[in-house]
């Protein structure tokens, strides 16, 4: 069902692959203590203390937030300053992909309101990032209720039009979008597609290896089968404590054995990319770093550097930690 494209070879060489892998996001209450140290904002931003792990953030405030300009290049500087080989990907902000109540309608060309500000704020944010060469792709994230429909179709063409300057993954959810029209147009127009891993419920869209850009995309959502429609309520632990549903959510450790098919997944992708970006979005508690540096040490066969204070956490990052 992949394209075939004349700007990639068939298979690129392990030594020509670049394969980029790191968290979505790094502004999390819950990560004080676990991942960062407790005064770290009092030293350093937590972009410049993760770039010392990772080649790879995807910007994910900008999903519910335009990125601003001066924060833009801030982000930018601090971490090419710390990781000359870092590059941000950055969320198209989720007027442009979601209903403006999406948990009580569904998202489809009807209900994604954008207004007229929306575009020009957005594009300052991402032209502010790639002004520094730091800007590795846009990311436009769709939910399982946007369906491949003729309308749907037409917005998505309309958006692609609206974004086509950056260098565009388009992330669908639903398994209607996963057919060779779908991947013709992506390929046609030099869309990369996001292969995710998520719960499969329904018509959820199962893992796949698509590629058609220069781009690979990956993104590890987390498979909280339970939780993952569950838009009211707490979690209560026995220690009085408690998550939110969207901490719900996104609290899951992948296994190795889990983190190993994905693996598999990622080598047949970035033979067909030149560049190939891995994101592990199951934020809670940390987990999404650990996986990430899960991944980082399987793909380069390498141990890696760990957080100290991760690595008393997660007593497994000991086996893969840099000595």
């Amino acid at each position: 069902m992949e394209p075939l494209r004349a700007d990639v070879p068939d298979e690129l060489p392990l030594e020509q692959r670049d394969i980029k892998i790191g968290p979505a996001g790094w502004s999390y209450k819950d990560w004080e203590g676990v991942v960062y140290p407790a005064r770290l904002k009092q030293e350093k931003h937590p972009v410049e203390f993760l770039a010392q792990y990772f080649d790879l953030i995807e910007i994910n405030t900008s999903f519910y937030g335009h990125i601003k300009p001066e924060l833009g290049r801030f982000w930018s500087r601090k971490a090419r300053a710390v990781n000359p080989n870092f590059v941000f990907t950055a969320k198209l902000n989720r007027t442009f992909t979601h209903s403006p109540v999406a948990v009580i309608e569904s998202t489809s060309a009807a209900t994604i309101m954008p207004n007229t500000k929306d575009e020009r704020l957005a594009k300052e944010g991402f032209d502010s990032v790639a002004a520094e060469n730091m800007l590795g792709a846009v990311l436009a994230q769709f939910p399982v209720s946007f369906k491949n429909t003729d309308e749907n179709r037409a917005y998505m063409e309309s958006l692609v039009q609206r974004f086509r300057d950056y260098p565009l993954v388009i992330e669908v959810r639903h398994d209607t979008w996963n057919d060779e029209q779908t991947l013709r147009y992506f390929a046609q127009e030099g869309i990369a597609f996001c292969n995710i891993d998520q719960p499969l419920l329904g018509r959820s869209l199962k893992p796949t290896t698509h590629v058609t850009s220069t781009i690979g995309y990956v993104r590890l959502h987390g498979r909280n089968y339970d939780e993952w429609f569950d838009s009211g309520g707490k979690m209560k632990f026995r220690d009085g404590s408690s998550t939110s549903s969207r901490d719900d959510r996104y609290n899951y450790l992948y296994t190795p054995p889990e983190l190993k098919g994905w693996q598999t997944k990622i080598d047949t992708i970035s033979s067909k990319a030149k560049t190939t970006f891995v994101v592990t979005n199951n934020h809670f508690e940390g987990k999404a770093v650990v996986n990430g540096l899960q991944l980082r040490n399987m793909i380069s066969g390498e141990r890696v550097p760990v957080p100290e204070l991760l690595a008393q956490r997660y007593w497994d990052l000991a086996d893969i930690a840099a000595k």
